[in-house]
């Protein structure tokens, strides 16, 4: 089960931007990350690996984060997120991310968002 401090770390490592190194540090090596209804993505080697794809063809920038609920080994937090792509388009991302915890590493995340504001 996560301490406040441990997930408030995480959070401040997605907020400055560190988003590969925060898998590193943050996430079990057998964790999974799933999109919304995607299947889920499995391993932190490929989890590490898919954020460097994304941050090659998106420049992101986390807002700090309003809400965070802690329960047991389960967190929500709200995260908010502007993306510009390579022609210079912003879009903003509202999004919960559901987490589930094995003792201070992320096992299983979830990320549920509007995909529309992808497009």
């Amino acid at each position: 089960m996560p301490d406040r401090n441990r997930v408030e770390a995480l959070i401040a490592a997605v907020v400055r931007g560190d988003y590969v190194q925060a898998i590193a540090d943050f996430y079990h090596p057998d964790a999974s990350m799933q999109e919304n209804g995607q299947p889920p993505r499995k391993g932190r080697q490929a989890l590490m690996e898919n954020e460097e794809k994304i941050l090659k063809v998106m420049r992101m920038h986390a807002h700090p984060v309003a809400t965070c609920l802690i329960d047991g080994d389960d967190v929500v937090i709200q995260w908010t997120f502007d993306m510009t792509d390579p022609l210079g388009a912003t879009r903003r991302l509202e999004e919960l991310a559901l987490q589930h915890w094995r003792g201070d590493r992320i096992e299983r995340e979830r990320f549920f968002y509007d995909p529309a504001a992808l497009k």
